[in-house]
């Protein structure tokens, strides 16, 4: 607050951060404006001067997530000298990591109505990321058509975390370890690795 009561310019970031926070807690179901407000410590009307809509706030709030997620990628990926299936290998094991270390930012990014919504800019923040995904996709398989095939493996690879996170693929595989699973839809999607 500023020295006048009134909502400082920092309310907006704050709202976010305390949305991050509640997500992290308690999941997707608790990120209501009125409880946003109340643990940011302002009236439940404060947040709708920044963000008219609920959608608006949960989108800056998933904004943050698909943030985190592309510096995790860029740190994993280095400087892109690698092969680029391994960086394939590399990438998906970053995007199960994340999607298991945060299952409610998770769940929040991929939610249809905030990334259809186009004047959210969501899609700003979430497709460079899948670009990244196609690109490397496209250097193994030239021939292919590089935005299905990398969007089947996404598929493929979000369903790994929604499964493994509700300890379904553990329970019918019998392992306690999801590397097989992500070797197995790599080569399903992208051919097997030379020399094995």
């Amino acid at each position: 607050m500023s020295d006048d009561g009134k909502p400082g310019p920092d309310l907006r970031v704050r709202l976010v951060d305390v949305g991050v926070e509640l997500v992290a807690r308690e999941g997707v179901g608790a990120l209501t404006l009125r409880e946003i407000a109340r643990r940011a410590g302002v009236s439940h009307g404060a947040p709708r001067r920044y963000f008219p809509t609920h959608l608006e706030l949960l989108s800056a709030i998933a904004r943050r997530g698909f943030t985190e997620l592309a510096g995790r990628v860029t740190t994993t990926l280095g400087d892109g000298t690698a092969p680029a299936r391994e960086q394939v290998g590399d990438l998906g094991l970053t995007y199960l990591r994340f999607a298991l270390d945060n299952p409610g930012m998770y769940e929040l990014m991929f939610r249809h109505d905030l990334l259809r919504s186009g004047h959210l800019r969501l899609r700003d923040t979430s497709l460079p990321l899948f670009r990244v995904l196609v690109d490397l996709v496209g250097r193994v398989r030239p021939a292919a058509d590089a935005p299905v095939v990398a969007g089947a493996l996404w598929a493929n690879l979000h369903g790994i975390a929604q499964l493994w996170r509700w300890g379904s693929l553990q329970f019918a595989t019998g392992t306690d370890d999801f590397a097989p699973l992500l070797r197995t839809a790599i080569d399903a999607h992208l051919g097997p690795e030379a020399g094995r």
